[in-house]
């Protein structure tokens, strides 16, 4: 029986929904389907962190961290981006743990964002950036990547700037595209934001899973932008625990006031045990340096099992995707391709148009390689005996 409520709800997000992903999740559990839609490890992670949260429960570490985080923890963060890009952050007034990269972003857009103003962002999109905004009284701003190689065009970004735009969201590594800014990305956006009140906020969560070896092209690589940008990363894509919701921001000092206002009401701190933990495997560089050849490595399984596959790949340059184009064997609409993958076929994955706030549909879907080998090697088998409809 339901419990009923007299009140009736005014909805600050009226059009959000059950989303295409509940729906996925839901047909996938009813046909069993294999899993490479969801963008999480289904392999666990080095047992060695586990032992970490263990020592550090049994020591006691069981109460609230400090607001901002373990200090240790932010000493490694600091020295890992001064490390690998050159900026150095002050642990202490520029490092911020967060409850998951999730929260980081809400911090960051609730912080810095007021009503009126408007964010630039581009889609298809990671789907709490709109939303995000919206809450804040503020417009979203978006514009599409270029089809198929998912660049931006910045002749459309400097069109679309106003006197009320205060924040353009970046993602790199691209989710869902599998795509990275390059070195010329980063200039353009230096010039279009110099000498504004822009701040750039850069989703970096798969900052560590760049292939190719091509270096990883973040806000704290460029001077001239790591002073606008807050830059929010996950310890759990790095670490294969993202149900540990822990992930971190950086910033300059003025902005991250701001941010760590919101966080404070949010959450406080993070969960204490993980980040003793983390702040011991970090001490290993090696846990995130070797992350992109573990990730290419699946990549490229990926893309070799798939080679007698109808579908035609894209190439993924980061993250723990890479897209699949059937426009030239299907003229359904993506949702209804991956219906039918799960219902015909056994394999679970995700509709690029769920990634766009008005469905645009380009006959793509996302495949996650973030799988053991026995779920890539079935999932592709299961994709090799689709036929054209």
């Amino acid at each position: 029986m339901t419990l009923r409520t007299p009140i009736q709800p005014r909805s600050k997000l009226p059009d959000v929904g059950t989303t295409i992903f509940t729906v996925i999740g839901q047909l996938s559990t009813e046909h069993n389907a294999i899993n490479l839609s969801q963008g999480a490890p289904n392999f666990e992670c080095d047992p060695a962190l586990i032992a970490g949260v263990h020592r550090a429960m049994q020591a006691g570490h069981n109460q609230y961290a400090s607001m901002t985080g373990l200090a240790p923890l932010k000493a490694r963060i600091a020295d890992k981006i001064a490390s690998l890009y050159g900026t150095q952050y002050d642990p202490a007034s520029e490092v911020l743990i967060t409850a998951s990269a999730s929260e980081g972003l809400y911090s960051a857009i609730s912080g810095l964002v007021h009503p009126g103003d408007e964010v630039i962002y581009f889609e298809p999109s990671f789907d709490s950036y709109a939303p995000i905004v919206r809450l804040q009284g503020a417009t979203p701003v978006a514009i599409k990547l270029t089809v198929p190689d998912f660049a931006v065009n910045w002749d459309e970004v400097r069109a679309a700037i106003t006197s009320r735009t205060r924040m353009i969201i970046i993602n790199t590594p691209h989710n869902p595209s599998g795509q990275v800014f390059s070195a010329e990305d980063l200039q353009q956006l230096a010039v279009i934001t110099r000498n504004t009140d822009i701040i750039i906020l850069s989703d970096e969560v798969y900052e560590h899973v760049v292939f190719d070896d091509v270096p990883h092209h973040g806000m704290a690589t460029h001077p001239g932008l790591a002073e606008r940008s807050v830059i929010v990363s996950s310890f759990g894509k790095t670490y294969h625990v993202t149900g540990w919701r822990v992930g971190y921001c950086v910033a300059p000092a003025e902005l991250m006031d701001e941010i760590c206002k919101i966080h404070q009401f949010l959450m406080f701190s993070a969960d204490t045990p993980m980040q003793y933990a983390f702040a011991e495997h970090m001490a290993d560089p090696q846990t995130w340096l070797s992350l992109a050849a573990f990730y290419q490595r699946k990549r490229d399984l990926l893309v070799n099992l798939l080679a007698d596959s109808p579908f035609r790949l894209l190439p993924s340059a980061g993250s723990f995707f890479l897209l699949a184009d059937y426009s030239h064997f299907s003229d359904e609409r993506d949702s209804e391709m991956v219906k039918r993958l799960i219902v015909d076929h056994g394999v679970a994955t995700i509709p690029l148009s769920a990634f766009y706030t008005d469905g645009t549909d380009n006959k793509l879907i996302r495949l996650s390689f973030a799988k053991d080998e026995a779920t890539l090697r079935a999932g592709a088998q299961a994709l090799c005996r689709v036929t054209p409809r």
